[in-house]
């Protein structure tokens, strides 16, 4: 089992000196990678618990957003060059990148000289998002019906670019004649591609077989949770007679990370079940469960507020020198 630390630039209160030390340690302790959220905006109406949706369009979660609108968060997306330059070994992504936010075409060249500034160390997470009022802050509001079908030419057009010395494009929201886009991305013959975890086995097997995608991100899955997405994944697959395998992708999830002291309640309460927030013997269970159903890689997140980002640095110690130990002898 790989391990993933999901930088918390997405909180009421974080320092740039937070965040490159908790990068540095996690680079020290040899995690696979760094990841950073990506949120354009809180929009007012989160702090009364009015946002259109609940948050990430999750069952049981309010509607709003766990950070202030008034916050003072840092875009994911400006962190990911200045990761590269802060690091030598340890991959970077953003989890995950609203595709509707960004030009396509603008995107992909952006993300080639990215990987070239990591040396090749540039993991792709893409997404559709889901917040209607996030879209009319990004000018994006018309594109939110048709979010799926963007992200959809996002990535043909991103492994277009990224494997033609020129690349044409005629879509629903590009329309390009053939074009240099500059570099091509390190890696080849692309950068890995991770996506959202969606809630249609049937259309992320579509995706996986399609596209080649890399790797499945979820939210707060459950070791059985993680095991009824691979198994019905696979079924999916399998009716497209791909070539494909659900052992081919690298299965993650966000999951809210934290070392406590007393024993914490973890009677299933869906995506609020504290999963990874326990004891260290807790923790300990739930790993070796997460990995006997599949989960390869937890993007471990610090919690939104409560718990310093000191506090956080001390338990990713603990984790990979007491608990990790455990983990991989079982």
């Amino acid at each position: 089992m790989k391990l993933a630390l999901y930088l918390p630039n997405f909180r009421d209160h974080v320092t740039v000196k937070e965040l490159e030390d908790l990068t540095s340690l996690a680079e020290e302790l040899d995690f696979d990678s760094v990841w950073t959220l990506d949120r354009i905006v809180v929009p007012e109406a989160s702090d009364r618990q009015e946002l259109r949706y609940s948050f990430g369009m999750i069952d049981g979660f309010p509607t709003a957003l766990p950070v202030s609108s008034r916050g003072q968060w840092y875009q994911g997306w400006p962190l990911i060059p200045w990761l590269a330059a802060k690091t030598t070994k340890v991959r970077i992504g953003m989890s995950i990148t609203d595709t509707p936010y960004r030009s396509p075409g603008v995107l992909a060249a952006e993300l080639a000289t990215v990987d070239h500034l990591s040396n090749g160390r540039l993991n792709v997470g893409l997404g559709s998002g889901w917040m209607p009022e996030e879209f009319a802050a990004a000018s994006a509001s018309h594109i939110f019906p048709r979010r799926h079908a963007h992200l959809r030419e996002t990535i043909e057009i991103m492994q277009g670019i990224w494997t033609n010395d020129l690349f044409e494009y005629h879509g629903e929201f590009a329309d390009f004649d053939n074009c240099g886009f500059g570099c091509k991305p390190v890696q080849q013959p692309h950068p890995p591609i991770f996506f959202s975890g969606l809630k249609d086995p049937a259309r992320s097997a579509r995706r996986i077989s399609k596209y080649g995608l890399s790797g499945w991100i979820g939210i707060q899955d459950s070791p059985e949770e993680v095991k009824q997405w691979r198994t019905a994944i696979q079924r999916e697959l399998e009716k497209l007679e791909s070539p494909r395998s659900i052992d081919d992708l690298e299965i993650c999830s966000m999951i809210w990370f934290v070392i406590t002291d007393q024993e914490t309640d973890q009677t299933p309460m869906g995506k609020g079940t504290n999963l990874l927030a326990g004891t260290a013997a807790q923790i300990t269970d739930k790993l070796k469960r997460y990995k006997e159903a599949g989960l390869t890689m937890p993007l471990l997140w610090p919690p939104f507020q409560d718990v310093p980002v000191a506090k956080t640095m001390d338990d990713l110690k603990r984790l990979k020198e007491e608990i990790m130990p455990n983990v991989e002898a079982a």
